[in-house]
């Protein structure tokens, strides 16, 4: 089989990564290799065969770093084959965390698109070096392949300036680069799109409200398949309460602890990165657990669920004021598809905004995309299973299709 479309996602400790056919019309494969570097680590391998269900391989076995990493991953898409034929990869998509205001869509990857890319890394520490060695080695694996980036930032390239700009100097943020940028992207561009087929209506004409929930969290007011606003700014660290990241803070905090304690500039980005969030609330940051623990009474489990709950709502209600109208809200990403606490308790008292919520639609088990408000709701509720991957090679594979 010719021409398959790879999709690679770098994170700090992690690779996902999914094979798609040469019209992204089906996964061929997809798989995850975790805890790179860590005890435990593995490599899980899902092969698709059409009409079946999937076959996984599971193999721990110690994987020091990324290099090893997509190189394992390399040799099981070889050692593979589709209806009989082998696989020729003909391009490789990488999510790519930051853009800057320079990157509206996706880019071919050559020396130039790199070193603007190598320009963004202190901007999301987290996620960018992963991003850029898995540029780096996908590059001398399939050197026949054409190399795009797809970037998280790209989708709110349309956010006006009054809702990215900061209220700080003008010459100094614009020497600096500072501005609302907001991530997630590509899920948010999925999640929209699917909300308008379920509606039956065309993207031109929804307005929804999408909240990505899982470790990293945001929201977005999309409107007509366009950003307004988005809650993750400058950094992946403003906005909702995530797994490990303080969300929004008043900056004064930040000032008065550095100066109370002593801290430096890199024990701050610690605390602020690694430390707060649902961790930092109750110890825990998968949200599995902690509403394991507050339904068993547990304290700061129940907090940080409220906590958690409470801030999504109040994006819900602050991007309705920002839509024209507000059609829909769309719960995505692992937390946001998966627990039904979480979406109880961010829709509880939202009537007057026009959403009725129906509680045993919610808490009915299903993988499915799905309505969980009642017929009466005069604002959809809606839970769309994340599929980044899917965006990543149909962007992918434009490029493909465009190039020379």
């Amino acid at each position: 089989m010719a021409g398959a479309v790879l999709v690679i996602n770098c994170g700090s400790s992690s690779i996902k990564y999914s094979l798609f056919d040469a019209n992204a019309s089906r996964t061929l494969a997809d798989g995850i290799v975790e805890r790179l570097g860590q005890a435990g680590s593995r490599h899980v391998h899902r092969s698709h065969a059409p009409g079946g269900d999937p076959e996984e391989i599971v193999q721990e076995t110690p994987i020091p770093n990324h290099r090893t990493g997509v190189e394992r991953i390399a040799r099981r898409i070889e050692e593979s084959s589709v209806e009989g034929g082998a696989i020729e990869i003909a391009a490789v998509g990488h999510r790519v965390a930051h853009g800057g205001s320079g990157f509206t869509g996706p880019a071919v990857i050559d020396d130039g698109v790199l070193a603007r890319i190598a320009e963004f890394v202190h901007l999301a520490p987290l996620h960018m070096p992963a991003n850029l060695t898995g540029i780096e080695i996908t590059t001398a694996l399939w050197p026949q392949a054409l190399q795009v980036a797809v970037f998280d930032t790209a989708f709110h390239h349309t956010v006006p300036e009054h809702a990215y700009r900061y209220a700080l100097p003008v010459d100094l943020a614009d020497r600096h680069g500072v501005r609302r940028f907001g991530f997630h992207g590509t899920s948010h561009e999925h999640a929209s799109k699917q909300a308008a087929r379920m509606l039956g209506r065309p993207l031109s004409e929804v307005n929804v409200v999408v909240l990505h929930l899982g470790n990293g969290a945001s929201a977005c007011a999309v409107s007509g398949g366009r950003s307004l606003d988005t809650s993750m700014g400058m950094t992946p660290l403003e906005g909702l309460v995530m797994g490990t990241r303080s969300g929004d803070l008043d900056p004064g905090v930040v000032l008065q602890l550095a100066q109370a304690d002593g801290l430096s500039v890199e024990e701050v980005e610690r605390l602020l990165h690694r430390e707060s969030g649902l961790k930092g609330l109750c110890g825990a940051n998968d949200m599995r657990d902690i509403a394991r623990r507050a339904a068993e009474g547990d304290g700061p489990a129940e907090l940080a669920l409220a906590v958690f709950s409470y801030r999504v709502r109040k994006y819900i209600g602050a991007y309705a004021a920002v839509l024209p109208v507000l059609d829909a809200v769309v719960f995505t990403g692992g937390i946001g598809e998966n627990s039904a606490p979480v979406r109880d308790r961010a829709c509880a008292n939202l009537e007057h905004l026009g959403i009725r919520f129906d509680n045993a639609k919610n808490a009915a088990p299903n993988g499915e995309p799905r309505d969980i408000s009642t017929d009466a709701s005069l604002v959809k509720v809606l839970v769309i299973p994340a599929n980044e991957e899917l965006e990543i090679a149909q962007q992918t594979l434009r490029c493909l299709r465009d190039a020379p």
